[in-house]
């Protein structure tokens, strides 16, 4: 059995102190309790304190939980809120549209599927809940990018990638291509990521209507689209009511 890492040991156990016990704590007091030397404590303190995981009073000198592990933690209350609260409209999704259906989260420069509905037929179909998505062609990456700041900047940043010859690549017209979701209120992929493969989908808020995530409608182009080029009108409805009715839920209110 592989031995467990005593420095990442001793930061959890730190960790788990300062939130359990006063508000702050001093250098002594975090080593005493846990039986460290001082210099030991002060050198993981320190290592947490770079990462945001811990913050110092710069007054008392005492420490304290820092917003980083926060941020981390309401991440994580919400994506399985958010997939909690989409899973009978995703699965209301797959079933009248007859197509695949994919939750989404920004996630490292990002798509992370944190829920996957399958085509409600016979077929051999492979679950994606924790794969990842590009973000600057796929339909949930789109919306994801037009609606979410992080997201803009993030694939901005990135290489993207022409993974066929429809793949937006160029910055100016990657740029409209945003602008034009957030006008429509939905994303495309029509053969961007995967040929013979469409999506459409659209975006999903929270309470403080802030972007969340997203959801799409996923399969062949020869069913998702019209003559092979527009996306299926009745779908697009179908994914932006979902995506509404998941972000009421949310407590969203009306979009």
């Amino acid at each position: 059995m592989a031995k467990n890492i005593q420095s990442l040991e001793r930061a959890a156990a730190m960790l788990r102190l300062l939130a359990g016990g006063e508000r702050r704590l001093g250098l002594s007091d975090i080593a005493s309790s846990l039986e460290l030397a001082k210099g030991t404590a002060h050198g993981i303190l320190r290592t947490l304190q770079a990462e945001g995981f811990v913050e110092q009073d710069p007054t008392s000198g005492r420490y304290q939980l820092g917003a980083e592990l926060l941020r981390l933690g309401n991440s994580y209350l919400d994506v399985h809120e958010l997939r909690a609260r989409a899973l009978v409209w995703t699965d209301d999704l797959a079933r009248s549209s007859g197509e695949s259906v994919h939750l989404g989260v920004l996630h490292q420069q990002g798509v992370l599927i944190v829920h996957h509905v399958f085509r409600p037929d016979d077929s051999r179909q492979v679950l994606e809940v924790g794969a990842m998505q590009p973000l600057h062609s796929t339909a949930l990456g789109k919306v994801l990018s037009a609606y979410d700041p992080v997201a803009h900047s993030e694939v901005l940043e990135i290489d993207r990638e022409a993974f066929t010859p429809r793949t937006v690549t160029a910055l100016r017209a990657f740029e409209a291509e945003l602008d034009l979701t957030r006008a429509r209120g939905w994303a495309a992929d029509v053969e961007e990521t995967w040929e013979g493969v469409a999506a459409v989908a659209a975006p999903i808020h929270d309470r403080r209507r802030m972007p969340v995530g997203a959801i799409a409608i996923t399969g062949a182009v020869e069913r998702v689209c019209d003559d092979g080029k527009e996306l299926r009108a009745e779908l697009i409805a179908a994914v932006r009511d979902c995506a509404r009715a998941v972000s009421r839920d949310l407590g969203a209110g009306r979009f």
